[in-house]
């Protein structure tokens, strides 16, 4: 298959579940995909699910959604740059610019929807009240059903959420194919009989359950086979995901840490201003005193900067990316991973391990685990496994019916109804985490 073709089947407007999705040129299908994304509720929930920070008083500190906007605003413009060069040197048909920037924006957008409460912090509370549980061991799992909830995995989680939870009914939000392979960064499950290297393989990207709709997906966008029909190399795009998602998160974290005092003004511009190199306009930065102007000048050189150095690594690479030989950081290999790197040191020793970042995080596994513990025995009884108590039953009352089987009641498979109660919980907000696990455990008690 020549390169013009793979690039079409890379960029394909299937929908999941759907068929060829109607196009115009007002409104293309991926940016389609965009609005179906902003109009969810999992969407409008990471509003108030943590970046860095949890639970913060502030309201200049950035959470999942600001972090997704901001990291669909920088995925769009390095697609675009791409994708006009790509589109120049294949002569693609039928595709713009424009298209490889909404492909990469909307997967931006979505890339961090499946995250639980509290954080990276929530998913290991997941995992470890999982192992801890002794469910795992209670019933007939196979080894890929019981990683999925020993390994439990945000990325899966979201793919899970746009592909069924969102809109059951359809199910799903039936997006493109190129929108959803571009957004599972880890396309392999959570078991494995060999490790795989490379950072496709470092996590995983879907549940058991979901595993037939991303096999639809990896054969729509033509990825390349790791393991037939299990594991494949990421979409290229992926790796423009990937690219907004780390700029973001490092760049701006490194802005709100400083604007909460967890890393000094003047440590922050220095890491800046040497990513930002050369385009810093010396006589406008003079002009501004204000150091958190200072800043967020020096933050949109430094994001302009890598991204142009991430766009270089993947136009050279284009090839070696395609046939699936390339399995790397784009930053890494481009001429700023060194400041980068000073950058990530400086997260890691300030910033993850702020203090108030660590309480909070530590009491997100109480609060999750709680939750947890509580939601689990009630849906095992309600199963048949024991007698349920007065209590299990009104558990089951709280518990919506999407997180049910069809009859109302508990789906007769363990996988399928453990997997919806982590469902519901990882679903939560923050905030709304905290104050179910209080009034379920009687610390406070719903006023009127």
């Amino acid at each position: 298959m020549t390169l013009k073709a793979r690039w079409q089947q890379i960029l394909s407007p299937d929908r999941l579940g759907a068929g060829a999705a109607p196009s115009a040129r007002e409104r293309t299908a991926f940016q389609q995909d965009y609005d179906r994304i902003v109009f969810t509720s999992a969407f409008r929930r990471m509003k108030d699910k943590t970046q860095v920070f949890p639970l913060s008083k502030s309201d200049y500190v950035r959470t999942r959604l600001t972090h997704s906007l901001e990291a669909s605003c920088v995925g769009r413009s390095l697609g675009a740059v791409v994708g006009r060069e790509i589109i120049d040197r294949h002569g693609l048909e039928h595709v713009e610019a424009a298209d490889f920037g909404a492909i990469v924006a909307a997967a931006c957008l979505a890339h961090d929807i499946g995250n639980p409460p509290f954080g990276h912090a929530g998913e290991d509370a997941i995992r470890e009240w999982f192992k801890a549980s002794g469910l795992l061991e209670c019933h007939d799992f196979t080894p890929a059903q019981r990683a999925d909830l020993a390994r439990y995995e945000g990325n899966a989680q979201g793919f899970r959420i746009v592909t069924r939870l969102q809109s059951p009914a359809n199910p799903g939000l039936q997006l493109t194919s190129a929108v959803l392979a571009a957004f599972t960064k880890y396309p392999r499950p959570s078991h494995l009989d060999t490790d795989l290297d490379g950072k496709s393989g470092a996590k995983f990207g879907y549940f058991q359950q979901d595993a037939e709709a991303f096999r639809r997906v990896a054969a729509a966008t033509g990825l390349v086979e790791r393991i037939p029909g299990i594991a494949w190399r990421r979409h290229p795009l992926a790796f423009l995901v990937e690219v907004a998602d780390d700029i973001c998160y490092l760049i701006v974290d490194l802005e709100d840490s400083a604007r909460l005092g967890f890393v000094p003004y003047a440590t922050a511009e220095v890491l800046l201003a040497d990513l930002a190199g050369d385009s810093v306009n010396g006589g406008r930065l003079e002009r501004l005193s204000d150091p958190k102007e200072r800043l967020e000048y020096l933050r949109a050189k430094a994001i302009g900067r890598l991204l142009e150095g991430a766009a270089a690594v993947f136009l050279e690479t284009e090839e070696n990316i395609l046939d699936g030989g390339f399995d790397g950081e784009l930053l890494g290999h481009s001429h700023l991973a060194v400041p980068l790197q000073a950058v990530l040191r400086v997260a890691k020793e300030c910033i993850y391990v702020a203090r108030p970042a660590l309480e909070i995080e530590t009491a997100g596994f109480e609060v999750l685990g709680g939750l947890l513990a509580l939601f689990a025995t009630a849906v095992e009884a309600g199963a048949g496994h024991g007698r349920k108590t007065a209590r299990e039953r009104m558990l089951l009352k709280l518990l919506p019916s999407q997180f049910l089987g069809h009859d109302g009641e508990p789906d007769a498979d363990p996988y399928v109804r453990l997997l919806q109660v982590a469902d519901f919980v990882a679903g939560m907000t923050d905030s709304y985490a905290v104050d179910l696990y209080r009034k379920l455990k009687g610390i406070d008690l719903p006023s009127d």
